[in-house]
């Protein structure tokens, strides 16, 4: 399985951008697919994920409102769409998948993961 993140890119504060992170080797059927992300200096936190069985959504607090994840099953990608991006986004953000289904608990953990993106970089800045 390969995850390609792409997407990233040097946006000013409030503006959008839309992360896709496309599934080789596998399809994305069947999986719990998550976003997260890794500040300067700061440990990898969980950002987004979805449940491709229910499609059900999770999100942090913190982009809660403001990021959107979603999926394409005809291309075995899943999306994640950021608007009034701020300041504090700013990060390296990685795609990771689980093949299952993953209960909330540990939808948001690293180790739930099996496969990860290489990353694509945010920066938010005036």
């Amino acid at each position: 399985v390969q995850l390609q993140a792409s997407g990233g890119g040097s946006v000013q504060p409030g503006a959008s951008l839309k992360l896709s992170c496309a599934g080789s080797g596998r399809t994305l059927r069947a999986t719990t697919m998550g976003w997260f992300r890794q500040a300067p200096g700061k440990e990898r936190e969980f950002v987004a994920g979805i449940r491709w069985s229910d499609n059900n959504k999770f999100y942090s607090d913190s982009v809660k409102g403001r990021f959107t994840i979603s999926k394409d099953a005809t291309k075995n990608t899943v999306y994640l769409q950021m608007n009034s991006l701020e300041p504090e986004d700013t990060a390296v953000y990685y795609c990771a998948l689980h093949i299952g289904s993953l209960i909330l608990s540990s939808l948001k953990k690293e180790r739930s993961y099996e496969y990860w993106g290489q990353g694509t970089k945010v920066t938010v800045s005036s």
